[in-house]
């Protein structure tokens, strides 16, 4: 099955290859502030938030400011510049802080990640940073040494947060915006089951475990939505509620590396990107984990409640 280019999603001049837990650098800001971790500690921390414009960084900076903590928002276009692929711009934002959000970009099991992350980790312990806390994906084996080059980095606490795919990938970003562009969601998932998890989730789950001291250290957590949906579930929920009828789909993780290569995206980070996709949607991810209930003591918020809220602002109607 052959897959146009133009009905797949660029984003900055490439294409979306992974949103399960990308924390991809998005101009929408979320109006919604998260409280729900304000009360883990009563001393006000200095918080590094790196990939603080994305969809999840964003949200932790948020959580972070609304519970009295002070935070550092770092990112390429911030106001504390940060970039994982220029080490010079480490030093300065981690110099104060006291724990920090890692969000790597791409993806945090892509090629030079581990490395990356582990030298930004040492650097950190050795400038005083007390907790270390990494978004990664559940079921995501590339993730593994990212993960272990964090725990072996000598920080005083660690914990990896492994996230399940984000709701917000359809309301926000440059898959949101092919969907309403061009009213479909063509996408390697197949007819896979997927805990979908709003990212507000995410946020109070990381800022719980970054202000929780030692509760959550050398711990790797796996969180998810509470309802496993398949793509086409979710995209029959956003066409119910959203005032638009949306299509779903489905193509061959090949066919799509295809359409990647002809996009113009070089032939090793296909490779990587196939991989991904045979292996992080081939059903591995489709159950429930109980960590959003572990840690903040209740149920994670609802695919339906997140599509309503999304359909009240019209941003499916296109």
């Amino acid at each position: 099955m052959a897959v146009s280019p133009s009905r797949m999603v660029p984003v900055r001049g490439r294409l979306l290859t992974m949103g399960m837990t990308k924390n991809t650098e998005n101009t929408q800001q979320s109006t919604t502030v998260n409280t729900q971790a304000a009360e883990a500690t009563s001393e006000a921390l200095t918080v590094l938030v790196t990939g603080a414009t994305g969809r999840v960084g964003s949200r932790v900076a948020e959580a972070a400011l609304a519970a009295g903590h002070e935070v550092r928002a770092a990112s390429r276009s911030g106001a504390v510049p940060f970039d994982w692929y220029d080490a010079e711009t480490w030093a300065d934002s981690l110099r104060g802080a006291d724990v920090a959000f890692l969000a790597f970009q791409p993806d945090v099991g892509g090629p030079g990640a581990a490395e990356a992350v582990g030298a930004f980790a040492r650097q950190a312990a050795e400038l005083g940073v007390r907790h270390l806390v990494l978004l990664s994906a559940r079921g995501e084996t590339q993730a593994h040494p990212t993960e272990a080059a964090l725990a072996e980095s000598g920080v005083e606490r660690w914990t990896v947060v492994r996230a399940s795919w984000f709701a917000q990938n359809f309301s926000e970003g440059p898959l949101a915006d092919v969907m309403v562009e061009g009213g479909e969601l063509v996408f390697p998932g197949g007819e896979v089951l997927e805990p979908f998890i709003d990212v507000r989730d995410i946020a109070d789950v990381v800022l719980a475990v970054l202000a929780g001291g030692d509760r959550y250290a050398g711990r790797i957590l796996e969180i998810s939505g509470g309802r496993l949906l398949s793509f086409r579930d979710a995209v029959a929920e956003i066409s119910a509620v959203g005032g638009r009828e949306f299509t779903y789909v489905p193509v061959p993780a090949q066919a799509y590396g295809a359409a990647l290569t002809e996009f113009g995206v070089p032939e090793g980070e296909v490779e990587f990107l196939i991989e991904l996709f045979e292996t992080n949607l081939d059903g591995r991810n489709a159950h429930v984990s109980d960590g959003v209930r572990e840690v903040l003591g209740r149920e994670p918020r609802e695919f339906t409640d997140f599509v309503r809220e999304a359909a009240a602002s019209g941003l499916w109607k296109g």
